[in-house]
């Protein structure tokens, strides 16, 4: 199988690096400012044991055709990277894996829903400009298909992942991948502030306002009939479980499970974005509870205000205190 990574950010850095371990046949499509480094130096992944540096191949763009296509660049870049290789394309398998929930409709637009695999990424990186990934956790790489198509070569793909991820396939991947998008809510607190998400959430009035965040999208949610399902490592009774306990026993909870995450500072997707300059997710996040709610007629009064602050972090560049941003919050 010949395959291509397109975005080699964090999480795409993974993929091409643990895949080339495996000498497979893999190209990364990456940035320009990456281009040299990574050819020249190769790709370093370090964890919390060791470190080690990986020989990749990698262009600014495809040159030759590709029978798996891995996109895993923001989903602000995704519909750009697609034009621009479409030629190398049209006969692939597509992945998609960025957070949220839209990636696989826009990809819908240039390829047949039979050869989309949405995928959910439960592990976790944070990307050093240009070519250094800290793995800072664990976890599965799930694969499926939302539109509830026999997706095509599946079991290949699966087989092909497995050798560099803990590869599951899971059948209910859209209620899955809505569970993951509330999971994801919380990367928004760390970004306002500039901090870690460990950092972050050792503080009991930041892992309040978590919860407070999540109970409003899971309400959002459930009361627009969207119907979650588990994740092979994070059953939804979790979720639902902290939801409805008292806010001070949920968050003390939260607060020990956050900080425990990785040995390492772990910065979320949307502070990465935001400290390199460019756009960051939020409107496909937290955003997306905003839209649901405005589809339905209920309301989201704390999503919309954490897009609106992290928008005005992007452009100001200026990171609020935690006394600011909790007044911010006080609706």
């Amino acid at each position: 199988m010949k395959a291509a990574v397109l975005g080699c950010g964090a999480i795409g850095g993974l993929f091409l690096g643990y895949l080339s371990k495996q000498n497979l046949d893999v190209v990364g499509v990456v940035k320009d400012y990456q281009k040299q480094p990574l050819l020249e130096n190769g790709l370093i992944i370090e964890n919390e044991t060791d470190k080690n540096t990986y020989k990749v191949r990698v262009d600014s763009q495809l040159r030759e055709k590709v029978d798996l296509a891995i996109f895993a660049s923001k989903i602000g870049d995704l519909e750009v990277l697609v034009k621009e290789n479409l030629e190398y394309l049209k006969d692939a398998v597509v992945i998609s894996a960025q957070n949220g929930v839209r990636s696989d409709y826009i990809l819908s637009e240039y390829f047949s829903q039979e050869k989309i695999i949405s995928s959910i990424v439960m592990f976790g990186a944070t990307f050093y400009r240009p070519n250094k990934i800290v793995h800072n956790f664990k976890g599965n790489l799930i694969l499926g298909n939302i539109f509830n198509k026999a997706a095509a070569d599946i079991e290949a793909v699966e087989s092909f992942l497995k050798l560099g991820f803990d590869t599951v396939v899971l059948d209910k991947i859209k209620g899955a991948k809505y569970l993951k998008l509330l999971i994801n809510l919380n990367n928004c607190v760390p970004a306002i502030l500039g901090l870690s998400m460990q950092e972050t959430f050792a503080d009991l009035a930041l892992a309040k306002l978590a919860i407070r965040i999540n109970k409003e999208a899971f309400d959002v949610v459930k009361n627009s009939c969207i119907e979650l399902a588990d994740l092979p490592t994070y059953p939804l009774a979790r979720l639902e479980g902290l939801v409805s306990m008292d806010i001070e026993a949920a968050s003390g909870i939260f607060s020990k499970v956050m900080v425990s995450l990785s040995k390492q500072p772990l910065y979320g997707s949307i502070l990465q974005s935001i400290k390199s300059g460019r756009p960051s997710e939020i409107d496909y996040i937290n955003g997306e509870i905003v839209k649901i709610a405005s589809e339905n007629n209920l309301q989201a009064p704390l999503n919309s205000k954490i897009v609106e602050l992290v928008h005005r972090v992007e452009e100001s560049k200026k990171f609020f205190k935690k006394e600011e941003l909790v007044k911010e919050m006080e609706i």
